[in-house]
């Protein structure tokens, strides 16, 4: 799998234009109205296999298709990754959400044939002070690295950010899973590193629209592929949150397509 995920780029930017700007903002939102949406249903009691459910039905009602559905074998409609799941968890009636767990739900949407892309990382009940604080500095981490977005910063500079903000505070950055290109397809290039050098890599350009979305861990960034050839988990038990946004890179800085103002409560819980 993870070979699989390195060569699934189309090795072509596609720069995009008024008109496909304008389909990916409609796909986009959609995407960040799921979130939205589900967030009541993320309680204790509750199966990841409830939510793919409620999130399937909501975006099929607002003629749009689950991208993940089928997407290279993969089962669901979401993804759903709890604790120590890094990304690509399978939603499961056997598993329940507990007090104190944490839940990355990962949407993508397909509407009119453009893709929307966008997570958060919830709290189930009250979490502890070491999941919050984790759960805090990962979506301060994306903040920093989609505020270096502008014409002709490089992408490096998105990595190191990210990577600046949240070694020294113990955390690691997960290197074998990426940001992507997004627009036609589910992944297109340019690959987003969350980790790396500033000043290094492809110059970005208007019109190019990419994902921004690091797993960041409590432990070693390295992790493990379970025997579904899914389902990635931190190879030493702790744990692992995730935000995603879509961005757009417009004339003077950039543009999130997936913004929800919800998931900025975030910080004031």
């Amino acid at each position: 799998m993870l070979e699989f995920l390195r060569q699934r780029f189309t090795k072509v930017i596609r720069v995009k234009s008024p008109s496909e700007i304008e389909a990916m903002r409609k796909t986009c939102k959609l995407a960040a109205s799921v979130l939205k949406m589900i967030e009541p249903h993320i309680k204790a009691g509750v199966s990841t296999e409830e939510l793919n459910t409620i999130c399937h039905e909501f975006i099929v009602k607002n003629g749009a298709y689950p991208s993940p559905l089928k997407y290279n074998g993969f089962p669901k409609s979401i993804c759903t990754s709890v604790n120590e799941v890094i990304c690509h968890g399978i939603p499961s009636s056997k598993k329940i959400l507990k007090n104190g767990d944490i839940v990355n739900v990962d949407i993508t949407t397909t509407l009119d044939g453009y893709f929307g892309d966008t997570s958060r990382t919830f709290y189930v009940g009250t979490p502890s002070p070491e999941a919050k604080k984790l759960v805090e500095t990962t979506y301060k981490s994306m903040l920093l690295g989609i505020e270096q977005v502008k014409p002709n910063a490089r992408i490096g500079d998105i990595g190191a950010a990210i990577q600046k903000f949240v070694e020294p505070k113990g955390y690691s950055v997960v290197r074998d899973f990426t940001g992507h290109g997004i627009g036609k397809e589910f992944h297109e290039d340019p690959v987003i590193a969350h980790y790396g050098k500033a000043g290094k890599g492809m110059r970005l350009r208007p019109g190019m629209t990419f994902t921004i979305e690091p797993m960041i861990n409590q432990g070693t960034y390295k992790c493990r592929i379970l025997k579904d050839d899914w389902t990635a988990i931190t190879t030493d038990g702790k744990l692992s949150a995730q935000f995603e946004h879509t961005i757009l890179v417009t004339e003077d800085g950039y543009e999130i397509l997936t913004i929800d103002n919800g998931a900025e409560r975030i910080l004031e819980n």
